[in-house]
């Protein structure tokens, strides 16, 4: 029998959970029991196994420890070998095409604010999946329900992703970044300073999504006009669905909305503006988001913007959601060249630097 790393297993699993939207609670499990056999010895891990003594360990139940068992001897455990076999559903030529394009994720998120997992876990994860780069991009101070990084703490954390980057596979790199809340001004809720230090900045409207068109618009036209923002992020602030099974609990602080209608504002008017001073749309891969919706990623085609499909991801598991926003995508013809994160990471710099 070959051998197998039950450690791993159970990470595969989480990141399967996650992918697929299942409930949190069910990705701890595997994750903390995980995290719990790692701090262990290998041979305490088998000799555990053979005593049948695992779930005497803090984080690891019947279920983990079934699966560690079965991983130990050899097999693939049954709870992954379901998993595996129900995973997704095929993406078409035109989708396909877009989504191995795609270099790169310029929205994610870490437990430096409201993501679940650290750093290294979610850049370890993109190495999977094989991305080149991945932008980091945590909250912003004011968003304080999801734990958005002050100034301080942003340049705390410019100063780790770079001792984590030296540790990162040869040829794949964590860009910095933030997402930036868009205040009732249309200013952004960062440091100008710091702002210019970032690789990507991305620009969102959390707060007065029922604004009146007049202000809405205004507000994101003087937010575009910035010239540290980049990246226009879920542009309607909608969500279509509840919050998703798999981002419940405070591994997720950010997505606790139930539906939201669309804010209001002249599309037009924004595209243009986005055109003009080159900044990207975001075509937000969440499920519950689905921003912008398909006839408002059209108007942005036929205005000339460019796009960056993104993940949002609070998860490891949630960095392959760009599927989804590869689907849309594709329906509304947006071209892979119009894609800035089809970019090499040096390219998509060197364009934020412009």
């Amino acid at each position: 029998m070959s051998e197998r790393d039950p450690i791993a297993d159970l990470r595969r699993i989480a990141f399967l959970l996650e992918r697929a939207n299942e409930a949190t609670y069910r990705v701890r499990a595997f994750r903390s029991a995980a995290k719990a056999l790692a701090a262990l010895p290998v041979e305490e891990v088998a000799e555990r196994a053979r005593a049948g003594k695992l779930t005497e360990l803090a984080g690891v139940g019947d279920v983990t420890a079934r699966c560690v068992a079965e991983s130990l001897a050899g097999e693939e455990p049954v709870y992954l070998r379901r998993l595996l076999a129900t995973e997704g559903t095929d993406l078409d030529a035109e989708a396909t095409a877009l989504r191995t394009a795609l270099r790169g994720d310029c929205h994610t998120h870490s437990d430096w604010s409201d993501g679940g997992s650290p750093i290294e876990e979610m850049a370890l994860a993109a190495v999977e999946l094989g991305h080149e780069y991945l932008v980091l991009t945590d909250h912003s101070p004011r968003l304080k329900v999801a734990r958005g990084l002050t100034a301080d703490r942003l340049r705390r954390q410019l100063d780790h992703v770079a001792r984590v980057n030296e540790a990162l596979p040869e040829g794949f790199r964590i860009l910095t970044g933030i997402e930036v809340d868009i205040l009732a001004d249309g200013s952004l809720d960062q440091d100008e300073a710091l702002l210019a230090r970032l690789d990507v900045v991305v620009g969102s409207v959390h707060s007065g999504l029922n604004d009146d068109r007049a202000k809405m618009t205004r507000r994101m036209l003087a937010a575009i006009a910035n010239p540290h923002l980049d990246i226009l992020g879920h542009c309607t602030g909608r969500m279509v669905s509840s919050r998703p099974a798999g981002v419940t609990g405070p591994g997720d602080r950010g997505h606790r909305a139930r539906t939201r209608a669309e804010s209001d504002f002249d599309a037009d008017a924004v595209f243009a503006a986005c055109v003009e001073h080159d900044v990207a749309v975001e075509i937000n891969s969440r499920p519950e988001r689905q921003d912008p919706p398909k006839r408002l990623i059209r108007r942005a085609l036929e205005a000339g913007c460019r796009f960056a499909i993104n993940t949002d991801a609070h998860a490891p598991g949630q960095l392959d959601w760009q599927r989804f926003g590869c689907e849309r995508a594709a329906l509304c013809g947006v071209p892979a060249d119009r894609v800035i994160n089809t970019w090499a990471a040096d390219e998509l710099v060197a364009w934020t630097r412009d």
